[in-house]
């Protein structure tokens, strides 16, 4: 899917075709959408096909006549997916005179700018087009962050009386999810700092100073949370998986308590259903007298178990 934008008196307006100062977008394009756009804008082909690999790495690239950004943006995989989080690769490519994103699927970072919701955003402004989806991202990423930790949270009152795995398997995921948040972060901080020494001019660095500072800062908090949450969740796992460990050998302790204590007046039944001479049976209680004798049996042997702490 190809969509064109350009900014027209604060509102954002839709275009059949590419004009100067347009902003182009990309999605999951097929492979003669990618060869018409590479002949009618004179690019290569790969800077459309790169950010379209799942596993693409953040980096610069310059080519003969446009640059090449790519990043790493974080999403919400569907509920039916393990994985609640992850992070693809979007694809920023300049030209003198317009600017082109090109992502694998639709993201909601993408879709604030369609929706002309971000403040001060104008197609014309490339550089600072740039800047803002980077800033919006780390937002982002602090945001699925503290979900992510919400959600531990959570999974963490349910692990106290729980013998299952299920909750482990939902905190491995969320610490997978972490690890992918801590490298494409790590690797955007790379990128963006050697972006702006080597590629972005001066007046554009002095112009949007301010953003360019938000980007670092969010960018670098966002590392720390992915870190510290990262390292809570692993001690968690490790502690909880003791926990359920040791809910387990209660309940098979106690469900063996009570099988002792049960097979207790079976004992004293068979006993005395045996063909042989035994006390009592001619004696016209006999019956009464082994019942009160398998109970008195039975309680002795809760106060026991229960003195020794086994049930």
């Amino acid at each position: 899917m190809i969509q064109i934008f350009i900014s027209s008196y604060n509102r954002l307006l839709e275009l059949d075709k590419p004009e100067k100062d347009c902003w182009i977008h990309v999605v999951s394009p097929t492979g003669k959408e990618v060869n018409s756009l590479s002949a009618q804008l004179l690019l290569p082909p790969e800077v459309f096909n790169d950010p379209l690999d799942p596993d693409e790495n953040a980096r610069v690239e310059s080519h003969k006549n446009c640059m090449l950004i790519v990043c790493r943006i974080p999403v919400i995989n569907d509920q039916g997916e393990d994985l609640p989080y992850t992070t693809i690769p979007l694809g920023i490519v300049l030209k003198r005179d317009l600017i082109i994103t090109v992502c694998g699927r639709p993201t909601e970072l993408i879709q604030g700018f369609k929706e002309n919701k971000v403040k001060n955003f104008y197609t014309q402004f490339r550089e600072r087009f740039v800047m803002q989806i980077f800033f919006k991202s780390s937002v982002m990423y602090l945001k699925n962050l503290k979900d992510i930790n919400n959600k531990a949270n959570d999974i963490e009152h349910s692990l106290h009386r729980s013998t299952r795995n299920r909750e482990l398997l939902e905190l491995l995921y969320l610490e997978k999810s972490l690890v992918y948040f801590s490298t494409s972060l790590k690797a955007n901080e790379l990128m963006m700092l050697r972006l702006q020494r080597l590629n972005l001019p001066d007046w554009a660095k002095e112009r949007e100073k301010e953003l360019i500072e938000d980007v670092n800062i969010e960018t670098r908090q966002a590392i720390e949370m992915a870190n510290i949450y990262s390292n809570i969740l692993g001690n968690m796992m490790g502690a909880h998986s003791s926990i359920i460990s040791n809910n387990l050998n209660i309940t098979i302790r106690f469900l063996t308590s009570v099988t002792i204590i049960l097979s207790l007046p079976i004992l004293v039944a068979s006993i005395y259903g045996m063909n042989v001479e035994l006390p009592f049976q001619q004696n016209p209680y006999a019956f009464w007298i082994v019942i009160v004798m398998a109970i008195f049996i039975s309680v002795s042997g809760v106060f026991f178990f229960r003195k020794k702490n086994l049930f």
